[in-house]
């Protein structure tokens, strides 16, 4: 087996207009490439937290935030599209985020034990980037290092023995056992907003067919209290517009509609920007998927964010786990704003806006790590802060 020795730290994201004004192209250009900082010999670890500090909680500076919300693999461990349960989601997961590379003599080498977000080395790619879908990951020859990560994990995410089961929070797995369904980390995280006493918005942004069933449940746990580890949602006084919305994607534009409502950028981009920037509680949009494929999954068929990062009240946050720093093969598509209140937007890479808007998500931690998302928000504004004052400076 051949392990990497070299690592690296992160590099500095930004948002800086300069990029396309100078002819940058993110769909094609190459970005230098993050280094994990794993221990490479224990197969039951996962990557270590960047350097960024994070304080306990939330910023203190009260800005709202609008966090868009992937479903599959990010709040929930199963796929619709796919078909796959809970077992089967998060061993295609495992292999997605497990590095190696092909030899000259044509035989795959992992470079780590270690699952991790971001390769460890340079020239190192993901057993699924090179092999594909491939059933039963963590049972197979080539996989089985990473059983026993799939196996910790699963009893992490076990519905507790000792609580009745409910028909929307908790789902049978292939194994017969119940498991949950919408992650606790997620449900902590409301409280923990709410706590800090956040201003703040949530949208559910997904491919898939799940969104109606996830808003009913949402919205059952927050105001009847149907979660049994989280009996107190109630009192936190949130609420859910249960009414799925759409994002459609063409040459022409996108275009969003949620019941009577209807918005499109060919009457500019801002007011798309406007409108999420306004909305309040929980909700959610389909996107388009459809647009995704036909341009080979990269950046510019993304699910679109837009971003002002002349905006000084609003931050928006994407948490996805297709998010990677290879804007040929990713899911969102950053449309940044040039100017203050001005219509004109630029496709920003998605290297730019890692961990100040955009959070690939770690679906272990996830799992393992109730104040996960919590931290990883923290994280984004902390940087984000810390751009614009540069950028002021």
């Amino acid at each position: 087996m051949a392990y990497c020795d070299k690592t690296g730290d992160h590099p500095p994201a930004s948002l800086n207009n300069e990029d396309s004004r100078n002819g940058h192209d993110p769909a094609t250009d190459k970005h230098p490439t993050p280094h994990s900082k794993g221990n490479a010999n224990d197969c039951c670890s996962t990557e270590e937290a960047r350097t960024v500090s994070v304080p306990h909680g939330l910023c203190v500076k009260k800005k709202k935030l609008v966090l868009h919300v992937d479903l599959n693999n990010t709040i929930l461990v199963s796929d619709a599209v796919t078909s796959q349960g809970t077992i089967a989601a998060l061993d295609y997961f495992i292999s997605t985020v497990t590095w190696g590379q092909m030899s000259k003599q044509g035989k795959w080498m992992w470079m780590s034990d270690s699952p991790s977000l971001l390769p460890p080395c340079e020239g190192a790619v993901s057993y699924y980037s090179q092999f594909g879908r491939v059933a039963g990951f963590t049972s197979s020859t080539a996989g089985q290092r990473f059983r026993c990560v799939l196996d910790e994990h699963l009893a992490m995410l076990r519905w507790p023995k000792e609580l009745k089961g409910d028909k929307e929070l908790a789902v049978k797995g292939e194994d017969g056992q119940l498991y949950h369904w919408i992650l606790p980390s997620f449900f902590q995280l409301l409280k923990d907003l709410v706590a800090e006493g956040r201003d703040f918005a949530i949208l559910f942004r997904t491919f898939g067919s799940d969104l109606p069933r996830v808003l009913s449940a949402v919205s059952r746990a927050l105001t009847q209290g149907s979660h049994p580890l989280f009996p107190d949602l109630p009192a936190l006084k949130l609420s859910v517009n249960e009414t799925p919305g759409q994002i459609r994607c063409s040459k022409k534009g996108a275009v969003l509609t949620r019941a009577e409502e209807r918005l499109s950028t060919r009457d500019g981009e801002r007011a798309l920007y406007q409108y999420l920037s306004s909305v309040q509680c929980l909700g959610g949009f389909q996107d388009h998927f459809d647009w995704w494929a036909r341009n080979t999954y990269s950046i510019l068929g993304g699910k679109p964010l837009w971003v002002d990062p002349f905006d000084q009240d609003v931050q928006h946050i994407f948490i996805d786990d297709n998010i990677r720093q290879n804007d040929k093969d990713t899911i969102v598509h950053p449309k940044v704003f040039l100017d203050r209140d001005g219509s004109e937007t630029r496709t920003a890479s998605t290297s730019e806006l890692y961990d100040l808007c955009l959070v690939q998500n770690d679906l272990l931690k996830a799992i393992s790590d109730p104040e996960y998302f919590t931290q990883r928000i923290s994280i984004c504004q902390e940087n984000y802060d810390r751009n614009l004052q540069q950028g002021a400076g």
